[in-house]
């Protein structure tokens, strides 16, 4: 197919605003107007090697998202999902990093087409619902302390057996054997932090010893009231978890 008839063919299969531009032998840039939300254009380059034409993204894309996301976190829980769910119904190749999807035959408008469409879903990832960034940060909290803290050594959703058999006083992570156990609250809103305070206000009547570690997803959101009555309670806080992932475990294991 010649340069122009590929073009008309993208155009035909995508949209009308498709631009091929020539950038040396046998390599193309796909021009497109599909953006991530920062207004950065999706990358998309039509090129040939071995005698097989295909698409890629020499991995901008992955390479963007993590101007927001951290790294690792791509390769876990929700956000794992919807990119591997992205890649296998469009058919794209995840080559240790780089996005690629071959040409069958001449249907390079339908590849192009599912090319696209597949990225555009990746990006979901920037997009997660309230809900789901809520269940991303319990995902993050308890990788970080199950990657740091010895599993004979921490409980996740830990109550106290005896005292509390109906489990009202609920502590996101228990880590024990050591003198003073640490007692790690995750706390997304004003509602989980009004709980860890009326826990850590329990323990303290029960007559507890214990070290008490508040780890926020944003401790900008939480209300100013309810954030004061916590800090009366608590003791060591993090502001915030992405931020502070190396903080958190140096003060933890300093305990251990």
């Amino acid at each position: 197919m010649t340069v122009d008839s590929l073009e008309r063919e993208f155009q035909k299969k995508v949209c009308s605003q498709i631009r091929l531009e020539r950038e040396g032998i046998n390599r193309y840039r796909v021009r497109t107007p599909f953006m991530f939300d920062d207004g950065d254009h999706l990358v998309a380059i039509l090129k040939k090697e071995e005698d097989r034409w295909f698409l890629t993204d020499e991995g901008h894309t992955y390479m963007h998202l993590t101007y927001e996301i951290d790294e690792r976190d791509l390769l876990r829980g929700t956000r794992q999902k919807i990119i591997t769910t992205a890649l296998s119904a469009f058919g794209i190749e995840d080559c240790s990093g780089e996005l690629m999807i071959p040409i069958e035959g001449n249907a390079y408008g339908d590849a192009l087409y599912s090319f696209i469409q597949g990225l555009l879903k990746i990006t979901d990832v920037t997009y997660l619902s309230r809900e789901r960034v809520r269940s991303t940060f319990m995902e993050d909290f308890k990788r970080l302390l199950s990657e740091s803290v010895p599993e004979d050594r921490r409980i996740f959703d830990w109550h106290d057996p005896i005292r509390d058999p109906k489990a009202r006083y609920v502590v996101d992570c228990y880590i024990n054997k050591i003198s003073k156990p640490i007692l790690v609250h995750a706390l997304q809103n004003d509602a989980r932090t009004r709980d860890a305070t009326i826990s850590l206000l329990q323990f303290e009547k029960w007559g507890m010893d214990y070290h008490s570690v508040a780890v926020f997803e944003d401790q900008e959101t939480i209300n100013r009231r309810v954030l004061a009555r916590f800090s009366d309670v608590g003791e060591k806080q993090f502001s915030s978890l992405k931020a502070n992932e190396e903080r958190i475990v140096d003060h933890i294991e300093r305990f251990i």
